[in-house]
């Protein structure tokens, strides 16, 4: 019998294999195997009520593990199987029998879930739910769905769970974005940041929301009462906040470069709404680079430098820092003030790497003066020495210094210079104009230093006026402690000083204006106001953003001297005059 049954069958497979190799592709038409399929699809299971049980058991069983059951996921997988090879060569019976459903299925059942999360839990429990739920249809989908289905279902997740609730979810009080970044949330901002990334607009939304935070928190540290008139407390500040702002970039949002360009904006933003920003700048890296500083090597001085020039690079008016900067590192040079020449270079290197060799120049030129000041003096003892000069007992340290290259001194100070003092100076002069003629000399006592011994037999204040500023500057870091100490915090210019300087720094910039107007000009010959403007504030904006009405004012001038004229035809646009 089973001899005979062995027969039939294997005659039955040379038939069918007849069948396919000659009837088959003669006539066009389907083999034998897709024929049994399409008669078993259309005549067994698509058959009413069969095709209809089919799919509510499969998403019968679907919804039950979702609930937590356990149920045949072989039972399911072969189904499902089954329906991608009767689709023979599509997925078509698959999707319209039972994807479609499951799909529809799904967004329902998340969109009523995620309703309940979110009146359930916090932002952070929220995010870790989607984030299983994800993982849980991914899987699905793998173990015993057709491959295909994962990236659809997690779409369907996706939409119902994260980008219909978006807002909502950032916003959530006391659990969102903003008590994650004020609670050092970094696993839960980087679980969210994650998330977000999967969906459209949802690293916008949560860069909206950092960045609001980010610009309250600067502006309230700029614009504090408690951080105004404190150099030191206010820089300080700052750099925590980007510190802080930096682990979260780095921990959470994978150094993402919309969110790195979000707090560069941000910053920028919020560090320019104070004006004396350049000044407390220069004032932080001048307490860093003084003699005295406690508890510090080199190499961290070195990494506060580094983070300060981080902030440099915000500020808008690079100018003023400048002029700032020009005006302390000359009184750390002059009045010996300075922990390191190693470390001033670096400084220098740091801003010529920043903004060009012009921005430096005069700060290396201050340096080169120093530098031939120590040689001259070494010249000046030789010709003590030689020609037997009477100093009695003065040590004479002179610095002649170049004009050009060191700020303004107004000599406002009047000093009494003592006799024996004045006559060492004079044979120096001798000596010096000796060596150089022509040159002139011209002493600045206000920016001399003198070591002094002297006994105080009653407290400092009584003996000079502690209200003085100049005193306060003088006496900062060498009071270390007496019966009476001095309390001192960095602070920049009183106001009337900060007036003159400010008023200096717009005459310089009326001139750079200029400069910069008759150098587009030359170039261009024709231009209208607009793009004048435009080309103006883009040549001039790596040391300060000017105004346009400020750039209006020196294009008046110009034409009124002559260096550019309106034209006829429309009087915005400006010709150069050769």
């Amino acid at each position: 019998m089973n001899e005979r049954k062995s027969k039939i069958d294997d005659t039955t497979d040379i038939a069918i294999r007849s069948l396919d190799r000659v009837y088959v592709q003669q006539n066009n038409v389907d083999n034998v195997y897709n024929l049994g399929l399409i008669l078993f699809r259309d005549h067994v299971v698509r058959y009413g009520l069969i095709r209809d049980q089919i799919r509510v058991t499969l998403l019968d069983f679907v919804m039950k593990e979702r609930n937590g059951e356990l149920i045949d996921r072989l039972a399911v997988k072969s189904t499902c199987h089954m329906l991608i090879h009767l689709g023979i060569e599509s997925r078509s019976v698959y999707e319209e029998d039972f994807e479609k459903h499951f799909l529809q299925q799904s967004a329902a059942f998340y969109k009523i879930e995620s309703q309940k999360f979110l009146e359930e839990n916090s932002a952070s429990v929220y995010i870790r739910k989607v984030e299983q739920r994800i993982n849980e249809e991914a899987e699905r989908a793998c173990h015993y769905l057709d491959a295909s289905t994962e990236k659809i279902i997690v779409k369907v997740v996706e939409q119902e769970l994260i980008s219909q609730h978006m807002k909502t979810i950032v916003e959530m009080e006391h659990s969102g974005v903003v008590h994650m970044l004020e609670n050092q949330k970094i696993d839960d901002l980087k679980t969210m940041y994650k998330l977000f990334s999967r969906v459209d607009n949802g690293l916008k939304t949560i860069i909206a929301c950092v960045s609001n935070h980010l610009r309250q928190e600067g502006k309230s540290l700029v614009t504090d009462d408690g951080n105004k008139e404190d150099a030191i407390t206010f820089v300080t500040s700052l750099l925590e906040l980007k510190d802080k702002y930096d682990i979260f970039l780095k921990s959470s949002f994978f150094n993402d470069k919309e969110f790195l360009k979000m707090i560069g904006k941000d910053f920028e933003y919020f560090l320019n709404l104070n004006p004396k920003s350049p000044e407390y700048l220069s004032l932080f890296i001048d307490d860093k680079l003084k003699k005295g500083v406690k508890g510090m090597s080199d190499h961290e001085i070195e990494q506060v430098l580094d983070k300060t020039m981080v902030l440099f690079r915000f500020i808008q008016d690079k100018d003023i820092f400048e002029r700032y900067y020009k005006q302390h590192l000359a009184k750390r040079l002059l009045l010996n003030k300075s922990s390191s020449d190693d470390l001033e270079k670096s400084m220098i290197t740091k801003l010529k790497t920043e903004c060009g060799c012009q921005f430096t120049s005069k700060l290396e030129g201050m340096f080169k003066d120093i530098s031939l000041s120590n040689t001259l003096n070494d010249d000046f003892k030789i010709y003590i020495f030689n020609n037997n000069v009477n100093l009695e007992g003065v040590d004479l340290n002179v610095r002649v210094l170049t004009t050009g290259y060191w700020p303004t001194q107004s000599n406002s100070s009047k000093c009494n210079i003592p006799m024996v003092a004045r006559n060492a100076y004079d044979s120096f002069r001798t000596f010096y104009l000796a060596k150089h003629n022509g040159r002139k000399l011209t002493l600045q006592p206000q920016l001399g230093w003198v070591d002094l011994n002297a006994e105080f037999y009653s407290p400092i204040k009584k003996v000079f006026d502690s209200t003085s500023s100049e005193l306060q500057t003088n006496l900062e870091g060498t009071v270390s402690s007496s019966a009476s100490n001095i309390s001192l915090s960095v602070k920049g210019e009183s106001e009337p000083e900060r007036r003159e300087t400010r008023s200096k720094i717009d005459e310089d910039r009326k001139h750079e204006i200029e400069a910069a107007i008759v150098r587009i000009m030359k170039a261009r010959k024709k231009l209208s106001f607009i793009h004048l403007v435009s080309e103006v504030t883009d040549q001039l904006k790596s040391r300060f953003i000017p105004c346009p009405q400020f750039i209006k004012k020196r294009i008046d001038g110009l034409i009124d001297r002559e260096y550019l004229a309106r034209t006829p035809e429309d009087r915005k646009v400006y010709t150069y005059v050769a």
